[in-house]
């Protein structure tokens, strides 16, 4: 597995101290990207938070996630939190260790009790003795929160003084791209109160026995959802339950739970669950199965494969101004792009961390993840190999269908309805449900590259 050393550096450890008033929560910052350039300790945010104990167990439950591994439970990891000011919320983000639940806390311009944010991206700090302290919180007196250095420290800093150095695979990069374009598919299929809410999420296996490894499929039934072991008409797909712990943190303060999928089709599939809180929102997106992370999945793959898709990206990620919604035709309006050119652009952004999908506002929004860009593209096994085909020579396009030879072998690939499939095994596994096969991408390739080639650009 293809690594690298992550290094976070900050000026202090977070704290949740006494304050005159109430308490402070101050959020140190590594170093990320803002509107005017990379800076060392961003500041994003100072003021009040209008549901102190919810904002606490919500960021929480994002740090439990960055330290957790739901399969294969061998050791811990933890790379601390993402955070992004985008004007009007603050988003933080994690991604577990074995890369197959995605969370979120998108704190709101109510959350924040109508404060504005600044802009820009960054790890926070979220140590032992803060998650202890922020665990003990039980009651809503004030709580003012700091994301960044103070106003005296920002002229005064000397240099970090706190160093954490977390292995990233670049599985974890590639999982933390596919988990966005996953959820982009999904629509809203169930929305339960805040009491069937509590009793609907308690009621779920917590341990990771066999009981609760597999998928479960639950079906709207009234005001609640029901356990099904089919996937019926209307089903949303439950992989691992047992991956939802991390909402029991804020089950105390929940209005709601949304829940959002794909259109079941027999197969099991990711899902997201959301759940509302006074001012914010804490949404979990699960992998198709606790053994199978969002790194497989495929789902970038096709938006890759065409340099039109590079140059787009190049194009639409100049005209991004870290908005909390991105619209694509007004996107597509300034770069004289059509809409489907961005929405493919704005995948590729996403392999390199510059967007995230947000399923209740149905939009991308505008961040750079802290971390090398082009690394979820160099290191994708499928695109390397089909990079390779197309450079060797084992390409053959007269006709649909068009062969591909790789190994003792040659494989058929055919074109329907805009969609590729093949005659290799890894089509007859999946039938395109974890993206193009090498094959299929080859051939995406080489006909792209033919038409430039005829075109007269080359």
């Amino acid at each position: 597995m293809t690594r690298s050393v992550q290094a976070l550096a900050y000026s202090r450890p977070s704290a949740l101290e006494s304050a005159r008033g109430g308490r402070l929560l101050g959020l140190e910052t590594s170093g990320g990207l803002t509107p005017t350039g990379a800076e060392a300790h961003p500041r994003f945010f100072s003021g009040f938070l209008s549901s102190p104990r919810a904002a606490a167990r919500g960021l929480l439950a994002v740090a439990d996630v960055a330290g957790a591994r739901y399969y294969q439970q061998v050791s811990r990891a933890s790379l601390d939190p993402v955070v992004t000011g985008n004007g009007d919320r603050l988003r933080f983000e994690s991604f577990s260790g074995c890369c197959g639940v995605y969370a979120r806390l998108d704190v709101g311009r109510d959350g924040l009790d109508g404060a504005e944010t600044g802009h820009g991206t960054t790890n926070v700090d979220v140590n032992n003795p803060l998650r202890a302290a922020l665990s003990r919180m039980m009651g809503d007196d004030p709580l003012h929160l700091r994301v960044g250095p103070d106003e005296l420290a920002v002229t005064t800093l000397d240099g970090a003084v706190v160093e954490k150095k977390v292995p990233l695979p670049d599985r974890w990069l590639r999982g933390f791209a596919e988990a966005q374009v996953v959820s982009a598919g999904f629509d809203l299929r169930a929305e339960l109160t805040a009491a069937e809410a509590v009793r609907f999420l308690r009621s779920l296996p917590r341990g990771s026995g066999s009981s609760s490894r597999g998928a479960m499929w639950v079906v709207p039934a009234g005001r609640t959802l029901r356990p099904t072991t089919r996937p019926a008409p209307g089903a949303v797909c439950l992989p691992g339950p047992h991956r939802l712990v991390a909402l029991q943190r804020v089950l105390r303060d929940a209005t709601a739970l949304r829940v959002y999928g794909p259109v079941a089709d027999g197969a099991a599939t990711a899902s997201a669950w959301e759940v509302v809180l006074p001012g914010m929102r804490l949404t979990l997106t699960l992998s198709p199965d606790p053994a199978r992370g969002f790194s497989g999945e495929g789902g970038v793959l096709e938006a890759l494969a065409t340099e039109e898709a590079a140059e787009d990206a190049e194009l639409v990620s100049v005209l991004l101004a870290w908005e909390p919604r991105i619209d694509p035709v007004e996107l597509a309006a300034r770069a004289g792009l059509t809409v489907e050119r961005v929405r493919a652009a704005l995948i590729r952004l996403g392999t390199a961390g510059r967007v995230g999908y947000d399923i209740a506002d149905a939009a991308y929004f505008h961040r750079e993840l802290p971390y090398d860009a082009d690394r979820a593209e160099r290191h994708n096994p499928r695109l390397v190999a089909a990079r390779a085909l197309v450079s060797s020579g084992a390409v053959v396009l007269d006709g649909d269908p068009a062969s591909v030879a790789s190994g003792e072998r040659r494989y058929q690939v055919r074109e329907a309805d805009g969609v590729l499939s093949c005659t290799c095994r890894w089509w007859a596994d999946y039938r395109g449900k974890r993206g193009p096969c090498k094959h299929a991408l080859a051939v995406r390739m080489a006909r792209r590259e033919a038409v430039v080639t005829v075109s007269g650009v080359r």
